[in-house]
């Protein structure tokens, strides 16, 4: 590197004396592992005739330097594409490409310009290290953070043995208890991993986080991009920010989000299957990735049109459609009311009425399914389209729910809940579900939010005992309501551990709707419920 730093890196190439472009994958998660990642066979790509770079990250498994999250991956991932484009081996052109952390780094190199770089493929990537993926509405992702950091990033690849190991192992062990007292690890976290304080020490905006965000980096990308996200996918936000970000400076920018969480990838969750179309190998991600570089690394048309610019899998439906754009062409405001225990579409509900939730710290509000990445990620135990019926029994859920569809209604894009709220002194955190309420009673949760109230004079927007209107994003969907199933809106004040819990003492909070207080749920509706007509329902666009 730059500054004499070593990365270690494995280098896979055809058995050909030809030069060709090199591929370059760059992971904080060991390069021994699968060269292509959880989701791409990169010695296929290898018999497609690239070199596949995969590399350890600074202070990572073979590599040297420290490592500190994505600070470092920006300038290492330009200095490693130059070195490669050197090579002989190399003719001159490379790709980036990776999930998650790795697709992150990815962009922030491309953000570099570096020397032959002519592609990207960020597959499941956040678009900043502050919002998104630290916090989500203010509050703090406490959920995966601990997790990713203890598991992920201590547990293997820090160098640690002995004493020290057994303790992170202990940690992992007792997470659920961590979750409940994060401070019984403050110290662990301390010694072995001080970038973690610096997290909980720096809100978001501040210009701490500037130097991991690709989102700042948009008017410096110009190389094509294939972004590939999930709906239940923890960072699915930020991937839809990059796809629109980049494309909206002019540059190639091409979308596919499937029914996936980030780490259940074969659209078979524990509570509900998808089909045999939303397998991403069945949609082979693989050749995704090689349409991509072949397109822009080798000029080579693959024979078929041009993919469409965005690819999605409409749960309800259980197909893939085409669409020209995100946010979807076509779509129209659909705004349905809180009236009681009613969602009522028309005008603003003329009673006034309030409900009250009391919050309670020692008893919080369980996740129960969504966008999450806890520590059942692996089996899809805790996360996706689960049944919402259990928790919202509970009595600091509040239900709010349609009639029964008398035809289907297809949404696409970004929800949002805007709702009145009086917070308890202490502060609050308001927190929405959209769910679908099948004939038979079954709730499934298609995405879910949270907006973090804090107490009055310390930031808070709220008067205190005056109502504040609060907006809470729920996240981008794509889903067909079926006639016969209902909306339904659940809002409380917790949801943990994938948020950390807060105020941390008892607090009343009144939610307030109809009358002067026109709490709603507004939905993209797509007038005609349907794509541009190139989308055959088999997976391939």
């Amino acid at each position: 590197m730059r500054d004499g730093v070593l990365l270690s890196a494995d280098l896979y190439r055809p058995d050909t004396p030809e030069a060709v472009p090199v591929l370059v994958r760059r992971t904080p998660y060991g390069k021994s592992g699968s060269p292509g990642g959880a989701s791409v066979d990169g010695l296929r790509l290898v018999r497609s005739g690239y070199a596949l770079l995969v590399q350890d990250v600074r202070g990572r498994f073979a590599s040297g330097g420290a490592f500190e999250p994505y600070w470092n991956e920006a300038q290492d991932g330009a200095d490693t594409v130059a070195w490669a484009v050197r090579r002989p081996w190399c003719d001159g052109s490379a790709g980036l490409f990776g999930r998650s952390y790795e697709g992150m780094a990815a962009l922030l190199a491309a953000g570099e310009r570096p020397p032959g770089l002519g592609a990207v493929v960020p597959h499941v990537a956040g678009s900043g290290f502050d919002e998104g993926w630290t916090r989500q509405g203010g509050a703090l992702q406490r959920g995966f953070l601990l997790y990713w950091v203890l598991y992920d990033l201590l547990l293997d690849g820090a160098g640690l043995t002995g004493p020290e190991l057994a303790e992170v192992a202990d940690a992992v062990d007792r997470i659920d208890a961590l979750y409940v007292d994060p401070d019984a690890a403050a110290g662990l976290l301390d010694r072995l991993a001080p970038y973690y304080r610096q997290w909980l020490e720096h809100p978001t905006g501040h210009p701490y986080w500037k130097a991991a965000s690709p989102r700042d980096s948009y008017p410096l990308i110009d190389v094509p991009s294939l972004h590939v996200t999930g709906w239940y996918d923890i960072f699915l936000a930020g991937a839809l920010e990059n796809f629109q970000g980049i494309r909206e400076q002019g540059v190639e920018s091409r979308l596919v989000v499937g029914p996936w969480s980030h780490c259940v990838t074969g659209g078979i969750f524990p509570q509900r299957r998808y089909g045999l179309a939303a397998d991403e190998q069945r949609l082979d991600v693989t050749g995704l990735h090689l349409d991509h570089f072949d397109r822009h690394l080798r000029g080579r048309p693959t024979g078929a049109a041009a993919p469409a610019p965005v690819r999605l899998f409409l749960t309800g439906a259980d197909e893939w459609r085409a669409f020209p754009d995100w946010p979807v062409p076509g779509t129209e405001e659909y705004v349905l009311h809180l009236d009681g225990p009613r969602l009522t579409p028309g005008p603003v509900p003329r009673t006034a009425a309030g409900d009250t939730i009391r919050h309670d710290p020692a008893d919080p509000v369980p996740t129960t399914g969504g966008a999450t990445a806890l520590p059942g990620q692996f089996t899809g135990a805790d996360c996706g389209p689960l049944d919402q019926r259990e928790v919202e029994r509970r009595d600091d859920v509040l239900s709010f729910t349609g009639a029964p569809l008398t035809a289907p209604l297809t949404v696409v894009g970004d929800t949002v809940l805007t709702v009145y709220v009086t917070p308890d002194a202490a502060g609050a955190d308001v927190t929405g579900k959209l769910v679908d309420v099948r004939p038979d009673g079954r709730a499934e949760l298609l995405c879910d939010g949270i907006q973090r109230l804090e107490p009055p004079g310390e930031g808070g927007a709220a008067a205190p005992g005056r109502p504040a209107e609060v907006t809470v994003r729920l996240g981008a969907i794509g889903h067909v309501f079926r006639p016969g199933h209902r909306v339904r809106l659940d809002v409380a004040a917790s949801n943990a551990p994938r948020f950390d819990v807060h105020p941390r003492v008892v607090a009343h909070h009144t939610v307030h709707h109809g009358g002067d207080h026109p709490s709603r749920l507004t939905l993209p509706r797509l007038a005609d419920g349907r794509g541009d007509g190139r989308g055959d329902g088999r997976g391939d666009g």
